[in-house]
């Protein structure tokens, strides 16, 4: 293919994907009591972690913005659509690289995008089952003073909500970019044994950066990151 072509299936290429993850879009905006009962789960007393370790939880959210409702609901409709298009994303991005694959390098690639498509998944259940409740619960009742009540904002809690979801979702896809890159030769399975020091403080500081809370949330994320890194060693090859 010539460079005009490479162009023109790239364009094919984001114009359908584009194209889905607006059609999701469109499904949150239409199913909004459903996909608020799922947004603000973890903000309920009834959640099911606040319950298996006996936490009390009293989160009323505020608004002050007149539109935010609106661009709360647009924001949170494309989030979501983010989430549930990943897999026919990553098939878009799998059929536009494929061609450039000898045959033997396909059947492997082929494997590692099914596998991050499970991942991410993984990732943002994660980071809405564990990580985001704890962030909730730290920020919620962390106090600087007597008197001073914290009251939480709606656009606040969402932006938690997204980062807590999608970010979380991406850093698990991590064992699948290292199977891709095992199968094309650019790293082995001795590469990432001595690189285990310097991996375990990346990790760390990601989750640090991820969730700006205490050591417990911390560890929370940086524990299945380094299980997901100790299990990229075994997808790599031995040499």
């Amino acid at each position: 293919m010539s460079f005009w072509e490479h162009l023109e299936e790239l364009r094919g290429t984001l114009f359908r994907s584009l194209l889905v993850v607006l059609l999701f879009a469109c499904l949150g905006l239409a199913c909004k009591d459903w996909l608020f009962a799922v947004v603000f789960a973890p903000a309920g007393p009834d959640f099911f972690l606040y319950r298996l370790l006996g936490w009390d939880m009293s989160l009323h959210l505020i608004n002050v913005e007149i539109t935010a409702p609106f661009f709360v609901h647009l924001r949170t409709s494309f989030c979501a659509a983010l989430v549930l298009a990943v897999p026919w994303l990553l098939w878009e991005i799998w059929k536009f690289i494929a061609p450039a694959l000898y045959q033997g390098e396909r059947r492997a690639v082929r494997g590692a995008f099914w596998l991050a498509s499970i991942l991410f998944y993984v990732g943002a259940a994660v980071g809405y089952c564990f990580i985001l409740p704890v962030c909730l619960r730290f920020f919620l009742y962390y106090s600087i003073g007597d008197g001073i009540e914290n009251l939480i904002g709606l656009g606040s809690y969402i932006s938690m909500f997204t980062t807590m979801v999608l970010v979380v979702g991406l850093c698990f896809e991590f064992p699948s970019v290292i199977a891709v890159l095992s199968q094309l030769g650019v790293v082995t399975r001795r590469t990432l044994r001595r690189g285990r020091k310097y991996a375990l403080l990346v990790i760390l500081v990601l989750s640090a950066l991820v969730t700006p809370s205490d050591p417990v949330s911390m560890l929370v994320l940086a524990l299945p990151l380094y299980i997901l890194y100790e299990g990229s060693i075994l997808l790599c090859r031995p040499c």
